[in-house]
């Protein structure tokens, strides 16, 4: 019945869609020249604004609207007489044709009487989007707000990109709060404040390289209205479930933007599945790749293991059987016309559990067999956060500033894991502390010459006990144990000091010179021991670690960017000297090697519609700390590794190709995207892989290649108002490594995906999203395996007053090797608001998963292994929530 209901609303809309009325025509002056830019109104009978548009370049204008009865029709222009016309629409698909000759007259300002708010405008590298002109009326916070814009792509987990270019952060009346965890931001902050959104091109993180650096960045800023600024304000959203047990959702905001001061205080409460804070890492350990003053933003502290909490590729409050509480408390303080302070405080908590049943078939040479796993886990977190950052100006080009970060994670994670009939109670205390100083002095000695130096501590710790209440491991261990546990801690220091050079010539060539040294010292422990109830057995030989692992580099960076006509030219050399220590088991072995790494790239700028661009780089990357242990470390249940237990600096080379046409904003814009990457020699594995257990430790392989391609065209048609976008890729790579003492054999891997999706962007009843992706998997060793899923979406939204909308959201999944029973899935969302005083209170209805699809079933393929997995989702539930706000 409801899907009947959803086709036949599907079906009425898209006819509602092509049932409309057109006006065309043209604008010209009283000697027959074309007006451009005029503005074209669209009003009904009581004034009301019904739709509008401006003259193209030739004087031409094309209006449409659903609505019948009578209009009208105003055309303006600065400088000339406004003029209206009557008209009358009394059936669907008419079209008229009114043209317009305007008289030329001298209007002071101040006498204009009538204003309209262009929805974009360009100034240099800023372009404006007017936030009313986008507002389809079914937005509640900023991020519904950017899928409206065109030209902005909002990924699935709330990543904002142009183009294909993530953004680099989210700022509220210039101010930067998050960085790159503005998800926290753009996922709870409501919308109603928002005056204009700002795109910045060409973007710089310092204020003093603006001009100089060769920026590609782009950011986004939000502008409030005056009636948001220097008072406080927010919002309270409540709901509870009616027809379903314990779901609920709060959500406030609290707000105050000065002059001086800004504060954003927020939370949020749910188990719901809603991802409050999008991704965490993002806004505790911002990553900025080749940027001045970015040193030791790569540098961090990787766990050894987890229970496998992996989730399938569906939406996030599908998978995540949550029961999250966040409270973020967020300052900036202009403690004087020098001197700006930023504070941030960040508390999340989170209960996930987690249900997963698979069945793997393993296959190599002549071993083959078969595991099913039954998991069900609980995962109990709790993370602190805390953030200072100080800015000094000491004059005008002058700039010191300090950033302080503390992070602190408690993770508590269990598991009823019943693994080939046998019940294993697994067990994972794992912790993360972080303790971060960085400053960066900035100094604008000329007008084209800039010198940063920066320097940077870091102490990170990620001690982790984990125990299994099993013993599987019997055709490993000769003891007699019943059990097993580890202890793993992983500790490291680094301190790094860099100073940088930019200097931009007149004629446009960029000059830059980094040199620097960076300490990187890595604790790696590890303890396995085997027991009998609770008594130890023994520490197996072989499984234990405990080194210590140094690596000095003391670099130094030439780059230089000629500037010749429409081509740009980059010339670029790092020389690196490192010292490298290893001290495993009290025994010290010392390295010391010397390399240069270079690249060349040229860019080609064809004419303002075409450019190219192109690079090559010679890589040599130095081996970390797990490359180098010596000791198996537990990192599964039935799984064990372990690193070379030497030094080795890996070799590689890249090639890159990108192909623009047009600019993001056009109405047409294709992107091609190539890249080519050879490893001389690349870290691969020698694995034993048994039924009970899989052991692997690294090799070094010769000869590894990769290559991917994507392709996206965006394509805005305006008889329909709609976007049209198409994504084209594939990723192919081949490698080698040794399975069960085979010989070394070949793996070739090959994806490809595809897939469009259609946007409208009208201002009345009806708007649609609709789109369909493929994604085609292949493998290859001694036999081939391969498949091919689909993905499809449908989307609506219904206005049917501006107190009333509805919100329909609906995915069809489509496994192409799991039998016909479970290879298709549907989900269906509604939501709907009513407003019963604007910007006042609102109430909401809202039903998730109404097709109530329990358990989600798919497929995958590895050079060993088929495995199907099934997953619990989060099941049918309806919320009636109010939203408040004050």
């Amino acid at each position: 019945m409801i899907r009947t209901f959803f086709l036949l609303l599907y079906i009425f809309s898209f006819t509602n869609l092509f049932s409309q009325n057109t006006i065309k025509g043209e604008v010209k002056d009283n000697i027959n020249q074309p007006i451009i830019s005029a503005s074209i109104i669209l009003k009904d009978n009581t004034g009301k604004i019904i739709t509008y548009t401006y003259t193209d370049e030739f004087g031409k204008y094309e209006l449409k609207t659903e609505k019948l009865g009578q209009f009208v029709l105003i055309a303006s222009s600065m400088g000339f007489e406004q003029k209206s016309i009557n008209l009358t629409f009394e059936n669907k698909n008419e079209t008229k044709t009114i043209d317009f000759i305007l008289t030329p007259k001298v209007t002071e300002l101040k006498e204009i009487i009538l204003e309209t708010k262009r929805p974009i405008t360009i100034k240099n590298d800023t372009i404006i989007f007017n936030a009313d002109s986008f507002k389809q009326g079914n937005e509640q916070v900023v991020e519904d707000l950017l899928k409206k814009i065109p030209g902005l792509n909002i990924d699935a987990d709330g990543t904002i990109k142009v183009g294909n270019q993530e953004v680099e952060k989210v700022m509220i009346d210039g101010d930067d709060m998050f960085e790159k965890g503005y998800k926290t931001l753009t996922k709870n902050m409501p919308v109603n404040p928002i005056d204009k959104v700002e795109l910045y091109q060409n973007y710089s993180n310092n204020k003093h390289l603006k001009g100089i650096e060769n920026s590609e960045k782009v950011a986004l800023n939000l502008t409030l209205k005056e009636d948001a600024k220097r008072v406080w304000f927010g919002n309270l959203k409540a709901g509870y479930g009616l027809v379903s047990e314990n779901r609920y959702e709060v959500r406030g905001n609290l707000m105050n933007f000065g002059k001086k001061n800004k504060y954003y205080f927020l939370t949020n409460l749910n188990n719901i599945g809603e991802d409050a804070t999008g991704d965490i890492n993002h806004l505790i350990r911002p990553y900025r790749f080749d940027e001045a003053g970015s040193i030791g933003d790569d540098q961090s502290v990787n766990s050894l293991l987890g229970l496998g909490f992996d989730t399938p590729n569906l939406k996030q409050k599908r998978t995540n059987l949550n029961n999250a509480e966040m409270l973020s408390l967020n300052s900036i303080f202009t403690l004087s016309e020098k001197v700006k302070l930023k504070t941030l405080g960040f508390l999340n908590t989170d209960e996930i559990d987690f249900y997963r049943n698979s069945f793997q078939t393993f296959s190599v040479g002549n071993t083959s067999f078969t595991n099913t796993e039954n998991f069900v886990g609980r995962k109990t977190q709790l993370t602190g956060f805390g953030k200072i950052d100080l800015t000094y100006d000491i004059s005008k080009t002058k700039t010191f500033e300090y950033t302080g970060k503390f992070n602190k994670t408690n993770e508590k994670n269990r598991s009823d894991l019943l693994f080939n009939n046998d019940l294993l109670n697994e067990r994972l205390n794992a912790n993360n502390q972080l303790f971060d100083q960085k400053v960066v002095y900035t100094n604008k000695f000329k007008e084209n010459k800039v010198f940063l130096l920066s320097s940077r501590y870091i102490n990170e710790k990620t001690p982790q006990n984990y125990s299994v209440n099993q013993f599987i491991f019997n055709d490993l261990f000769t003891e007699n144990a019943n059990n097993t546990k580890q202890f793993s801690e992983n500790k490291m220091q680094f301190a790094g000091i860099e100073a940088h050079l930019l200097d931009k010539k007149k004629n446009g060539d960029l000059l830059e010179i980094k040199i620097g040294n960076q300490l990187r010292i890595d604790d790696l422990n590890t303890r396995f021991e085997l027991l009998e109830n609770e008594s130890n057995l023994s520490f197996p030989n072989g499984y234990q670690n405990n080194l210590t692992y140094t690596i000095n580099d003391l670099y130094l960076s030439a780059k230089y960017r000629f500037k010749l006509n429409k081509f740009t030219l980059l010339t670029q050399a790092d020389a690196h000297q490192l010292f490298n220590q290893l001290e495993n088991f009290n025994v010290k072995s010392n390295q010391n090697p010397f390399f240069v790494m270079p690249k060349i790239g040229l860019d080609w700028k064809i004419n303002e519609k075409n450019k190219i661009l192109t690079s090559y780089s010679y890589n040599t990357t130095n081996a970390g700390v797990l490359d180098v242990y010596s000791g198996f470390v537990q990192t599964g249940f039935r799984s064990f590794s372990k690193g070379l237990e030497e030094f080795n600096q890996l070799n590689s080379s890249s090639a890159i190709l990108n192909y623009t046409y047009g600019s993001w904003g056009d109405k047409f814009f294709a992107n091609t995207f190539i890249l080519y990457s050879k490893n001389n020699d690349f870290f691969s594995t020698n694995s034993i892989i048994a039924q009970n257990y899989s052991q692997s430790e690294k090799i070094i392989i010769k000869d590894r290649e990769f290559l991917s391609i994507s392709s996206s065209i965006d394509r805005y048609f305006k008889p329909i108002k709609s976007n049209l976008k198409i994504n084209l890729g594939a990723t192919k790579t081949n490698f080698k490594n040794i399975v069960n003492n085979s010989s070394l054999r070949e793996v070739k891997n090959l994806n490809a995906d595809y897939g469009f999706e259609l946007r409208s962007g009208f201002r009345g009843f009806f708007n649609y999203h609709i789109g369909s992706k493929w994604n085609y998997n292949q493998v290859e060793t001694t036999i081939k395996n391969s498949f091919t899923d689909n993905m499809s979406f449908l989307d609506l939204s219904f206005m049917f007053s501006d107190k009333f909308n509805i919100q329909v959201q609906s995915e069809r999944y489509f496994f192409g090797n799991l039998d016909k029973d479970n290879n298709k899935y549907y989900f269906l969302d509604l939501e709907a608001r009513y407003v019963v005083k604007e910007n006042k209170l609102t109430f909401f209805l809202s039903g998730n998963n109404l097709f109530n699809t329990e358990t989600f079933r798919n497929y995958s393929i590895s050079d060993i292994n088929i495995s199907q997995t099934e997953y619990r989702l989060m099941p049918r539930y309806v919320l009636l929530k109010m939203e408040y706000r004050f």
